[in-house]
């Protein structure tokens, strides 16, 4: 069979977590139209056996363990640092790479979005990694400045193949199933058939808590605050989580509480519809906030929230 690990990198906003929902058929990525909405490397696992009428099952038998990665960044702070090295464990270990790039950062090639990635991009080159080039959003652009947008790529990473598509939309997303199995290697699966993702539940409500509060404040205060799971008892017709908010500075909890708390119920509120339908099941969630200062810059906070080894 081939199994392998398929490491999507690339810059904030270029649509990597919108791609890895669609190949891998869950939400398992959250997805929010600010940056670094992704901060830690997050793994979702495909299998394909022949026979069983499945996703590829004209393949063969496969197991793809796709990996999305925070966005490429300058550190400002030890968290980002932090996300910085999932980014360079994702080149270092690849069976295949997915290099995302978007039709809006794709028209400022060799300036703007690109000299952030530069240094990546030329590790990607230099490591002889299989890689897969994706130019996403192209609903956003042209027929004639997505050729062009192929063509620069192609320039720079001659050995990599060139695609097209929109991972929103689903358009040309099919046939990378058949590329990246073209190119991984054979073995035996890493992980139990099945196996979906490498992450607890326990994580994957702190991200759906976490998105809301992306989705529902603005300026510093999504960057500062991180979501810790304190209790997760499942029961059989309702799952009790209770969650910790924590800002990085006091007058950011008054901003996450809100007026009378309006501002905090609203996000327990999203976050529990969303997550009573990935659970399936009923959810009783109580949030509070806590101020933890300077989490991001405290090496054994960014360990407690597993950013740290």
């Amino acid at each position: 069979m081939k199994s392998g690990f398929v490491n999507i990198i690339g810059n904030p906003n270029v649509g990597k977590s919108t791609l890895m929902n669609r190949l891998v058929g869950e939400r398992i990525s959250i997805i929010t139209s600010k940056a670094q909405t992704t901060r830690h490397r997050i793994m979702g696992i495909v299998n394909g056996a022949s026979g069983d009428g499945g996703l590829g099952s004209e393949h063969g038998d496969f197991q793809i363990v796709y990996s999305d990665t925070p966005g490429i960044l300058r550190p400002g702070y030890k968290l980002q640092e932090s996300m910085m090295r999932f980014v360079k464990g994702a080149v270092q270990d690849a069976d295949v790479i997915l290099y995302v790039t978007d039709t809006v950062e794709g028209a400022a090639v060799g300036g703007g979005p690109m000299e952030r990635s530069a240094e990546v991009v030329e590790n990607i080159k230099a490591s002889g990694i299989p890689t897969i080039v994706i130019i996403n959003k192209i609903d956003l652009s042209t027929p004639e400045a997505v050729g062009a947008m192929v063509e620069r790529w192609q320039a720079l990473l001659p050995d990599a193949q060139v695609t097209a598509s929109s991972a929103l939309l689903g358009f040309n997303t099919e046939g990378l199933l058949s590329r990246v199995l073209e190119l991984l290697p054979e073995g035996d699966p890493y992980y139990d058939r099945d196996a979906l993702t490498d992450r607890s539940l326990r994580f994957f409500a702190s991200e759906i808590i976490r998105e809301k509060i992306l989705l529902n404040y603005s300026k510093e205060v999504p960057y500062s605050v991180e979501v810790a799971i304190e209790e997760y008892r499942e029961e059989a017709t309702i799952d009790r989580i209770r969650a910790v908010i924590y800002v990085s500075r006091a007058s950011q909890k008054g901003i996450v509480i809100g007026h009378k708390g309006e501002k905090l119920k609203k996000v327990g509120t999203a976050a529990r519809h969303d997550l009573e339908e990935f659970l399936g099941k009923k959810v009783f969630l109580e949030l509070f906030v806590k101020v933890a200062d300077g989490w991001r810059d405290n090496d054994s906070a960014l360990r407690r929230f597993g950013y740290e080894e």
